[in-house]
């Protein structure tokens, strides 16, 4: 799971199908059957590298034939007799290109930064494969010396110091093979629950050595991070009816629900229901049951599930129609909001007395990005990977809002501006200068990896900035910016639209679980390469903007 923002101790915040008949225009808002997929044109690739939409037949009967032909592709690409090749999923682009992204297993294990894309051309060959490590993987015993009880008791004294008091492990350690660093090593993963300090779910992975019993890695799965809504006033919802009543369930995108859980910190809670599909006041109030945390959330899912389908023809968080579901008023008085693979739904806490509910337009596009990361790329939620997971997230967040064109919530580069957390009026992240947080660095150095990952995304952010507007002093709708570079470069923006095809290419096609910045770079001229050519002014601004955040 991500959380929106970082913990210090735990105070510092840097955040991580048609509707049902009935629908009516409400006083103030407007609901129901006329909720469809905001107006916007369907994604039409004009570009030979541009992604297009598979139905969702065309990507089974793709994914079908690529696992019948791993045992053909793992011989093709080079990989060893032990191992087997897993096909999560398949993308296309305009051009015929297909991008398969594998899991991997060695001798029946899974391969914990396996994971690989391979990029075949139209006519049926292998042009490229982009893999997570470039190690052999091969192990000399798969017979662990140390008892998985050691592993367990590792994890255990990691996860009580992040605040959990589980005293077992969620399931019992499972061997594996750990590659995403180093040499490839058998291992166990082990996962704690409970809670951390700050109320977030705990869900920490701990990887242990089945050898020596040293700790080789460790990571958080938990990713922070018409009704009258708080933050981006009256808006149109999709619900259906239901007997008598109205749900908070979108069917027109996935079945997205919207449940309440009135301060308990687990289970799926209460589903929204309205009498007359009149929902929320547009002010927050302190009830575990108030309908306008619940419409800014359902708005933020419907808002960035249109987002991603108009601009890049994805098809839900799985690209497969189905819809996540989010959770209000989780805990009490909870400053912070996450992504949770386990139960693939977004969780929104009522923040500072209850009243500054973390549903804002860009933390819904933030949480929900999460998901897509995860689906996709997989970025491992630490180290540089980390702070690329976030900044996909805070990227592409921002892209929601400014999709959106809310005049109650401009699309800005400041992330969580409306929902207030630190109490003084200041946004929880800069992209233009992301040091002005106080926390976040503003370009790459080497020990870029030990920061907390809300404070490592900030060159990656830094960089979409660049990339989008150039650097220098510039007002856009209203607010002031002022971006510096690393080496006094002036850069020159290519525009929001050409940054978000490039970066969601890299990401859905080019990244892996282990991309690092320089991986990052690389993916990025590769998406660059593909959509505009080699020698396009595109190309070499994604160069430039590397370059002025010191990633070269």
């Amino acid at each position: 799971m991500t959380p929106l923002y970082a913990r210090h101790k735990r105070t510092t915040l840097a955040i991580a199908t048609a509707v049902a008949a009935g629908a009516l225009l409400a006083t103030g808002m407007t609901t129901g059957a006329s909720a469809e997929s905001q107006a916007a044109p369907t994604a039409k690739p004009a570009l030979p590298g541009a992604q297009i939409q598979l139905s969702a037949s065309a990507r089974t009967s793709l994914i079908q034939e690529a696992q019948a032909a791993t045992p053909e592709t793992a011989d093709e690409i080079g990989l060893g007799a032990k191992e087997k090749l897993v096909v999560r999923d398949v993308t296309q682009d305009a051009d015929g290109t297909l991008h398969t992204r594998y899991e991997r297993t060695y001798d029946g294990l899974p391969v914990l930064g396996g994971d690989l894309v391979v990029h075949e051309s139209a006519s049926g060959k292998t042009e490229g494969v982009t893999k997570a490590t470039k190690a052999t993987i091969k192990v000399a015993s798969l017979k662990p010396i140390i008892t998985t009880a050691k592993a367990e008791q590792q994890a255990l004294t990691a996860a009580k110091a992040a605040g959990s008091d589980k005293t077992e492990a969620d399931n019992a350690p499972r061997k594996v093979i750990w590659a995403a660093n180093g040499t490839p090593t058998l291992a166990y993963e082990t996962v704690v629950g409970g809670l951390q300090e700050d109320g977030t779910p705990n869900e920490l992975h701990v990887i242990t050595d089945a050898a020596t019993g040293a700790k080789l890695y460790e990571y958080q799965g938990i990713e922070t991070g018409t009704g009258k809504s708080q933050y981006s006033g009256t808006v149109t919802l999709g619900t259906t009816l239901s007997g008598s009543s109205y749900q908070l369930t979108d069917t027109s995108r996935g079945s997205h629900k919207t449940y309440g859980l009135n301060r308990a910190t687990s289970g799926t809670g209460t589903l929204f229901t309205d009498a007359d599909d009149t929902w929320g006041t547009g002010v927050a109030s302190s009830s575990g049951t108030d309908q306008t945390a619940a419409v800014d959330a359902a708005h933020g899912a419907q808002t960035t599930w249109d987002f991603y389908k108009n601009t890049f023809g994805r098809n839900g968080i799985k690209n497969n129609g189905v819809a996540a579901y989010s959770r209000v008023h989780y805990g009490n008085a909870y400053v912070n909001a996450f992504w949770s693979d386990s139960c693939f739904c977004m969780t929104y806490g009522d923040g500072t007395g209850n009243t500054k509910p973390l549903t804002s337009l860009d933390v819904a596009g933030h949480e929900m990005t999460h998901g897509v990361t995860a689906n996709t790329a997989g970025l491992t939620y630490s180290g540089e990977s980390g702070g690329l997971n976030e900044a996909t997230s805070d990227i592409f967040g921002t892209a929601v809002e400014f999709y959106a064109a809310n005049s109650s919530d401009v699309g800005d580069y400041l992330i969580g501006e409306k929902i207030d957390i630190r109490g003084n009026g200041t946004p929880l992240r800069y992209m233009d200068q992301p040091s002005k947080d106080g926390a976040s660095a503003n370009y790459w150095s080497s020990t870029l990896k030990n920061l907390d990952v809300h404070y490592s995304s900030g060159p990656a952010n830094h960089f979409y900035y660049l990339l989008s507007e150039g650097s220098g002093a510039k007002t856009i709708n209203g607010v002031s910016y002022n971006s510096p570079t690393y080496n006094g470069s002036t850069v020159t923006g290519i525009g929001r639209d050409k940054a978000n095809q490039i970066w969601y290419k890299a990401l859905t096609q080019y990244m892996t679980s282990t991309t690092t910045y320089a991986g990052a770079r690389t993916a990025t001229l590769s998406a660059a390469s593909a959509l505009y050519g080699s020698t396009s002014t595109e190309y070499a601004a994604v160069a430039a903007a590397w370059s002025a955040v010191n990633v070269a």
